[in-house]
């Protein structure tokens, strides 16, 4: 008789912990307030309009055009939900799920920005030296704005190094352009060279190539590819099992892969680099990710070094400079990676991402509540995907946090 008035007190205590998360689901799912670009700067602050009159994510997905939405919800400090909505691609009908694989974009710049700092904690690199002291088949070209200051891994971290912001055309006509060649801007890559154009430390400027630099530095200093550094140092130790930079990827992920939507609503083939990575070239899913907040939460907490000491995680969430806001619409300031905002329980990191021609992501935590949210869709086009984004990221902070 004990053992089974237990077993239904265990039972009962099982079945409102989930009845508690389907509330939350449902919450999120029906309390998405409409931002609209003019109102984007209420992010995590809504009025009390906007908060009066919630809208669906349904509704909102039907207003955007949104093709396929996957989403995972980070609370005390564990992932506690995830789930997807719509299709992977137009063309297919095929249901997203949450094993569907979505191109992280920019966010692969927080990835990137842990595996730098792991090998600067292991006193590899350094962070206020000259990054050519360390680079080895290319170096960063020498001109008058790096006769006094130079360009160091703090700064391409933090977008101040002085390189350029860049796109990556290439010569699709020729054979894929090496990464050298990338940051050299010859052909058959066709974007703009990573030499600096102003003096470092003196300007916020986001730059793509900036990370690239920063992926040949890791690359030479492990003597191995990008992802099996990825995988060694970050994949493997949280168990991210659906994350690569390997692309076109291999057959099995290939059958998961969200394809991108652009502003008309079209299915496209996916336009990344096949060698430029770290600006932002992880596939991955909202779950993977979760994990990855999840994970720089607890090291911020001071309760897991799997990669991070809690030292180095604060560093990486310190204020190095703020944001150009002629050029980046959200009130943040920029860490060594992240992208940061607010004071005490509401203080939060960030990473959005886009890549055309229809590929969005949008990662956040709250450190200090053990919370945090993944968002990712495939279109359409890069506007509304952002926006629908911010959208729900905003229904998961009212949800979790207010």
């Amino acid at each position: 008789m004990n053992k089974l008035i237990m077993a239904s007190i265990v039972l009962l205590i099982l079945c409102s912990c989930s009845s508690s998360v389907e509330q939350r689901i449902d919450r999120v799912e029906n309390n998405l307030i409409e931002l609209g670009f003019e109102t984007v700067m209420s992010l995590f602050q809504p009025d009390s309009v906007q908060l009066a009159n919630p809208r669906t994510l349904a509704e909102r997905m039907e207003h955007y055009g949104t093709p396929g939405v996957s989403i995972a919800v980070v609370n005390d400090n564990e992932v506690e939900w995830s789930k997807a909505y719509g299709i992977t691609d137009k063309n297919t009908g095929e249901s997203v799920t949450t094993e569907t694989i979505f191109e992280a974009a920019s966010t692969s710049k927080l990835v990137v920005a842990v595996m730098a700092l792991h090998f600067v904690e292991k006193g590899l690199l350094e962070l206020d030296t000259n990054v050519n002291t360390f680079l080895k088949s290319w170096q960063v070209p020498e001109n008058e704005f790096t006769r006094e200051e130079k360009v160091t891994l703090r700064r391409l971290l933090s977008h101040q190094s002085g390189l350029p912001a860049t796109n990556y055309r290439r010569d699709k006509s020729m054979r894929d352009p090496t990464l050298i060649e990338v940051l050299n801007g010859e052909r058959p890559a066709m974007n703009r060279p990573a030499i600096p154009e102003y003096i470092p430390g003196t300007k916020w400027q986001y730059s793509n190539i900036g990370y690239n630099a920063i992926q040949l530095l890791l690359q030479e200093l492990s003597g191995k590819s990008f992802q099996e550094l990825a995988e060694e140092v970050v994949f493997k130790p949280l168990g991210m099992k659906n994350s690569t930079f390997d692309y076109p990827m291999d057959a099995e992920r290939s059958k998961r892969e969200a394809m991108p939507h652009d502003a008309e609503g079209n299915s496209c083939q996916p336009g990344m680099h096949p060698t430029a990575l770290a600006q932002g070239g992880l596939m991955t899913t909202p779950t993977d990710l979760a994990i990855f907040t999840t994970e720089l939460i607890l090291s911020y907490q001071g309760k897991s070094e799997k990669i991070l000491s809690q030292d180095m995680t604060k560093q990486l969430f310190t204020k190095e400079c703020d944001v150009d806001r002629n050029s980046w619409p959200l009130p943040f300031t920029d860490g060594l990676g992240a992208f940061l905002m607010g004071e005490g329980k509401d203080f939060l990191f960030t990473h959005p991402g886009t890549n055309s021609p229809g590929s969005l992501c949008f990662l956040v935590g709250w450190p200090e509540r053990g919370t945090g949210a993944v968002v990712m869709t495939n279109g359409p086009g890069i506007m509304n995907g952002i926006i629908i984004s911010l959208e729900i990221a905003s229904a998961i902070d009212i949800v979790y946090n207010k």
